[in-house]
């Protein structure tokens, strides 16, 4: 069994967060305070944290590099899912992210370590990649 990761990012709103990562996203919410909310992703523990520096129009600034031809976002955080929970949530979240970094797709097709994946961004400007393999024990970390 894998060990949960906690990973703890900034938000520039709290109540911003709740229906981005609750309403939208659908995650389960944890503790809450008036600063912060736990968030069940997929079994991990990601904590949304108020953070004012970034004022209400804010984003967390990010650099890219290049990835299969793609701008990849640095920093980004992500979930290694299934195919088919992968799916579910490329459906769920085409419903209210209008423009993904880089729209749901197969990397690395036909090679070693072929993937589901998809970027976007919470309204605060923090990226997120969800990716999927067909095999993750054998594709995760192949060459």
């Amino acid at each position: 069994m894998l060990t949960p990761f906690h990973i703890a990012i900034p938000v520039r709103d709290i109540a911003e967060a709740r229906d981005f990562y609750g309403s939208k996203m659908g995650l389960a919410e944890g503790r809450s305070d008036a600063n912060w909310i736990d968030w069940n992703m997929f079994g991990h523990q990601v904590v949304t944290h108020l953070n004012p520096a970034l004022g209400p129009e804010g984003k967390i600034a990010t650099h890219s590099n290049p990835v299969d031809s793609h701008a990849v976002p640095v920093p980004h955080h992500g979930v290694v899912l299934d195919v088919a929970t992968w799916k579910e949530l490329a459906e769920r979240v085409s419903t209210f992210v209008d423009d993904f970094i880089i729209e749901p797709y197969v990397r690395f097709e036909g090679q070693p370590g072929e993937q589901y994946t998809m970027f976007f961004e919470d309204p605060s400007g923090n990226a997120w990649e969800f990716k999927a393999f067909a095999d993750i024990e054998s594709q995760l970390f192949a060459k």
